[in-house]
């Protein structure tokens, strides 16, 4: 088939690592094959009662968020899960969620539309709920009380001092959260009824979910 009729798969590829590695994972996508990527400042949570006398149970995350041909996504993927060793307890997250369409990027030919197919049984989901300012620690917990081993919290931010972004009709300015959780797709409805309840989220203006099969995964342990 020609390559400018050929209609590419696109992958959305997110690794989360502690602070200051982010940059590193880029690098090393981009040595495999990805042509670029946004890195995002969040924070990830572990529960240690010592730690929580000392105000510790923080850790600073880097998010980084990748869009690339399906091929290229795998094979970043494992690369970067042997170079920064995402086995070991603590050393970061991978995982990837199909695109079904791909705009603005220079480094492919345009793409025709197409409609969404998704992940095909996924194993695994991805959460993700918008909510206030600091009600994202108790979107965690609301999710660990239900099987979830922990998540990420991600710090959503407009683009200038006066912007900010709109999401499913809510807007996101400094004072939201986005608190990612990936889970077994056997947990998810729990986990999200859970959250539902105990965020109120279905009174207005409480927040948004939204799930997402997951496609690839690394660094997960059971628990």
């Amino acid at each position: 088939m020609d390559k400018s009729t050929e209609q590419l798969e696109f992958t959305l590829i997110y690794v989360i690592v502690n602070y200051g590695l982010g940059s590193k994972v880029l690098s090393s996508a981009k040595h495999h094959g990805v042509t670029g990527g946004t890195i995002f400042l969040g924070k990830g949570t572990v529960k240690n009662r010592f730690l929580e006398l000392l105000s510790l149970t923080e850790i600073r995350k880097e998010i980084v968020l990748m869009v690339a041909e399906k091929n290229v996504a795998q094979q970043a993927l494992a690369a970067i899960n042997t170079e920064f060793h995402l086995e070991k307890p603590n050393h970061g997250i991978a995982f990837n969620i199909p695109v079904t369409n791909y705009f603005g990027s220079h480094d492919f030919i345009e793409q025709p539309f197409k409609e969404s197919r998704g992940v095909k049984e996924p194993m695994y989901n991805a959460i993700f709920v918008i909510v206030d300012k600091g009600k994202g620690e108790t979107v965690i917990e609301a999710a660990t009380e239900k099987g979830a081993r922990g998540g990420t919290i991600i710090h959503a931010r407009g683009s200038g001092i006066h912007k900010s972004i709109k999401l499913f009709a809510m807007e996101i300015e400094p004072e939201k959260e986005i608190a990612l959780i990936l889970c077994e797709q056997d947990l998810t409805a729990p986990i999200v009824t859970h959250i539902r309840t105990e965020l109120r989220i279905d009174e207005p203006g409480n927040g948004v979910i939204f799930t997402q099969g997951v496609d690839q995964t690394y660094g997960l342990r059971k628990a």
